[in-house]
């Protein structure tokens, strides 16, 4: 089986590889960072540009087009998460480049069959858009996971979300003002992005494979095989279970947030094009900025314990923020910066620390891509979930309340799990974690 320590041998070494693999430090996270970065942000101009646009009075059914939009495209994404268990956890790191370049080549062949189809055949076209895409975080993140850097690099490519999402909705609204259809918008902004994203992956993988100090003190990331994952998950299924359901309320409260922005901001008389970018550009930094702290703290258990303070500090601070914004003691933007700050504080670690910090603290021989791709699986279809109620059970709603009454029931949910499943793993992990241990039974068969 192929470890990330030899991902590369029996091959000629790039240039740019072994001049990255000499480098300091700083010089390889900077570089890893950047193109990591990067390349997802270029993804969400094929992922998110088309909730800039409103489809005004178009119904589909009881449901408004719009709705039917976003539930077709969640249903995609949700898919490709499940699909993603298997085939992130599975995917040859030597095929890893191309299948970039396929998996956006198919989203925006998806977006140009969106803008010649009548609107039944949308919601079919914004589900094939989706189901690619989803599998694009676990290829990009495998590039980094398991370092002694991985707060970093994992908080960087992070980053890339938060800011985009409301960039290319940005460039989405400009498009639309300058004369751009709705149907087209999409597929247009997806060019705009095309060439960079291939440069930036293509950038992306030349970042060498985690040192032995990496393995040493990260433990080893290998793929995980069927049996593996099963196992990993009979272990530790309690914990996981909590988590499940915390990442179920953040990704639906997130989706949520990212897909009716601009109805949530028209309910509030806010219509400017360019707040999507300046609500979401603090709240990278601050989340940036947070993360990396954690870079400071070499003990794994220390660092997971860091995780989980940070994670219930964000679900705090949304149920804080919305008593606020309800008191009048802030203004609409304000809250929607400091609800999203605490979202991401709590969403953003699942990507980039919290499992792989676990991995480390529990000795474990195993891939955080597994676990993000568990988690995103149950998750993406609880997003679903929440929009179909909102279309069809509470459809006469405005936006804003219904965004309100959300923001309380996620701080009050995630708090209190987040709490009992910090509790469960940390106990867990009193091992000393230098050393990888095998799982109960058996040993991990990467």
């Amino acid at each position: 089986m192929e470890s990330p320590g030899a991902s590369r041998a029996g091959q000629r070494v790039p240039w740019l590889t072994r001049a990255l693999e000499r480098a300091p430090m700083a010089v390889l996270v900077g570089y890893a960072v950047v193109m990591a970065f990067s390349v997802y942000f270029c993804m969400y101009a094929f992922r998110k540009p088309f909730a800039a646009a409103s489809w005004h009075g178009q119904m589909l059914g009881p449901i408004s087009l719009k709705g039917a939009l976003v539930i077709g495209q969640l249903v995609g994404y949700a898919s490709s998460k499940v699909i993603g268990i298997k085939f992130n956890s599975e995917l040859p790191l030597r095929s890893r480049r191309n299948a970039l370049f396929l998996l956006i080549l198919a989203a925006e062949a998806a977006l140009f069959l969106f803008a010649v189809v009548p609107p039944r055949i949308q919601v079919l076209a914004l589900f094939l858009n989706g189901l690619p895409l989803g599998t694009v975080w676990g290829i990009v993140f495998s590039f980094l996971e398991g370092r002694t850097s991985s707060e970093i690099l994992g908080a960087g490519l992070s980053c890339s979300y938060v800011v985009a999402s409301g960039y290319v909705k940005t460039v989405g609204a400009k498009l639309l003002h300058a004369g751009v259809s709705e149907d087209w918008m999409p597929a247009v902004t997806g060019l705009v992005f095309l060439v960079p994203f291939f440069l930036f992956a293509w950038g992306l993988s030349f970042v060498p494979a985690p040192s032995s100090v990496d393995v040493a003190q990260r433990t080893e990331r290998e793929p995980m095989e069927r049996e593996a994952r099963r196992r990993f998950t009979r272990t530790y299924w309690p914990g996981l279970l909590l988590l499940v359901i915390v990442y179920l309320f953040l990704t639906a409260y997130r989706d949520f947030r990212d897909n009716y922005a601009a109805d949530i901001l028209h309910d509030m008389g806010l219509n400017d094009p360019s707040i999507f970018t300046r609500t979401e550009v603090p709240i990278a930094l601050a989340v940036l900025l947070v993360l990396s702290l954690l870079f400071l703290v070499k003990d794994n258990r220390r660092g997971l314990l860091g995780a989980y303070l940070i994670m219930i500090g964000g679900a705090v601070l949304i149920g804080a923020a919305t008593l606020l914004f309800d008191s009048h003691a802030i203004g609409g933007q304000t809250w929607l910066t400091l609800v999203g700050l605490g979202l991401f504080l709590g969403y953003v670690p699942y990507g980039c620390v919290l499992f792989d910090r676990t991995i480390a603290a529990l000795g474990t021989v195993a891939t955080a891509v597994f676990l993000i791709y568990v988690s995103d699986g149950v998750a993406y279809g609880g997003s679903v979930a929440v929009n179909l109620y909102k279309a069809l059970g509470q459809a006469d709603l405005p936006y804003l309340d219904f965004f309100r009454g959300f923001s309380y029931a996620t701080a009050v949910v995630t708090a209190v799990c987040f709490t009992i499943s910090g509790v469960y793993f940390l106990r867990r992990a009193r091992r000393p974690a230098a050393e990888p241990v095998a799982l109960p039974d058996s040993a991990a068969t990467g």
